[in-house]
């Protein structure tokens, strides 16, 4: 194994034995092999410097690297955004460890080496986010690398394996050069996602929710310290973060949207589709402390004489969120709100029972302008999962979740 540290300033000499000069850089083109040194930068003082391919490399060793090759046949460095560069991009910088679902820094990276027809192959392994790695970086060019690794056995090491590494590149087009994604992210659970974007600084976020799908962004935002949403929305083009919008059920998207200036916020509205954008509208109205901002009004609502399989049935054959399938909400003929069935209770029916026969007593409502104080009772006499809200006709409007009831009390604590 060899450390990036023992590589840059590494005496470099031809096939002939002749000194070309030290390595300044490594770099790893990442959209052809994500993890292989694809070539070496090397600086000779003032004569403009050369660059070694990676069939290039006949060996290294701490310190020292060889050629297969004479000098003539190294080509001149010409720079390459498709290029990552192991000591300007990586040491010392931020990354995300997609496995600890946390933001760390680079301390130093760990290589493998091997031979491969006639040359041999640097190929990084993982990253150095510890002691080790610091103490390496410290005593370079003050001890000898043999002494330094000495030091370092007898310090625990702290590393992530370069599979689980995100790396975060702010410029677009450089990030696209790169062919860097975000997909690994996408595999984390949102709060965990959203942890990690707290961390990172206004560009880095930018960085991180222009490269997710909208859905995984949505899920993400969803999570975030309402600060910080607000700052992301801001710098997101109008049309972006209506998409992300539409993804959001609509109390959420309503709570972000009362956090942004009313500018942004009306540019984002006029960007989102009719149907989403009117169902915000109509949640901004309300107090954000009453049940009617608090309240989502995507909910199942059907008929007390349906039965349970006419239900399923229209549950299959509709786009429906996961998160409005705790319940289903009847109304009578004349539309009016008689009571809740829980997915459990209707998961367990036979197919032909009525949903009126399955509904939970009593059947607790609340009006638009009823404050979260008297919600939050409500929660805890029932034992309820989700809330009813009713318009001055008891007519079913929306629904409160116990998920936002959590929410709302942890902020208060």
């Amino acid at each position: 194994m060899l450390y990036a540290t023992e590589m840059l300033g590494a005496e470099t000499y031809d096939a002939q034995g002749n000194f070309v000069g030290r390595v300044k850089e490594l770099f790893i083109e990442p959209g052809d092999q994500p993890n292989r040194i694809s070539s070496v930068l090397l600086s000779r003082g003032r004569f403009r410097p050369l660059v070694a391919r990676h069939d290039q490399l006949a060996s290294m060793a701490p310190g020292t690297l060889r050629l297969n090759t004479d000098e003539g046949h190294l080509d001149l460095y010409q720079p390459n955004e498709a290029w990552l560069a192991v000591g300007k991009d990586l040491l010392d910088q931020q990354i995300i460890d997609t496995n600890g679902r946390k933001v760390v820094r680079v301390n130093d990276i760990d290589m493998n080496y091997a031979r491969i027809n006639g040359s041999t192959e640097l190929r990084v392994t993982q990253v150095d986010v510890g002691l080790r790695g610091a103490l390496s970086r410290l005593l370079k060019g003050v001890v000898p690398h043999s002494l330094i690794r000495q030091l370092q056995q007898k310090l625990p090491q702290r590393s992530i394996p370069w599979e689980f590494v995100n790396l975060i590149e702010a410029d677009p087009l450089r990030r696209v050069k790169l062919r860097l994604t975000h997909d690994l992210l996408t595999k984390l659970h949102p709060a965990d996602l959203a942890d990690i974007i707290e961390e990172l600084s206004p560009a880095e976020r930018d960085s991180i929710f222009a490269s997710l799908d909208e859905t995984s962004a949505a899920e993400a935002l969803a999570e975030v310290d309402d600060r910080v949403k607000a700052q992301i929305i801001e710098q997101l083009p109008p049309d972006r973060a209506a998409d992300i919008m539409e993804e959001m059920p609509p109390d959420e998207a309503a709570d972000v949207m009362a956090d942004l200036s009313p500018e942004t916020s009306e540019r984002v509205l006029e960007a989102m589709q009719h149907k989403e954008a009117h169902d915000v509208r109509e949640l901004l109205r309300f107090e954000d402390n009453t049940a009617g901002g608090m309240m989502n009004t995507e909910c199942v609502v059907v008929g007390e004489d349906a039965t349970r399989e006419e239900v399923l049935g229209y549950l299959r054959t509709h786009e429906i969120h996961v998160d409005q399938l705790d319940s289903v909400v009847l109304i009578d003929l004349d539309a009016k709100f008689i009571g809740v069935v829980p997915a459990g209770r209707l998961i367990l029916a036979e197919p032909d029972a009525k949903m009126r026969a399955l509904k939970l007593d009593p059947p607790v409502s609340v009006a638009v302008n009823t404050k979260e104080k008297d919600i939050f009772e409500l929660f805890d006499r029932y034992n309820l999962r989700s809330l009813v809200v009713v318009d001055p006709d008891h007519r079913p409007i929306g629904v409160i979740a116990v998920d936002d009831v959590v929410s709302r009390l942890c902020e208060k604590r």
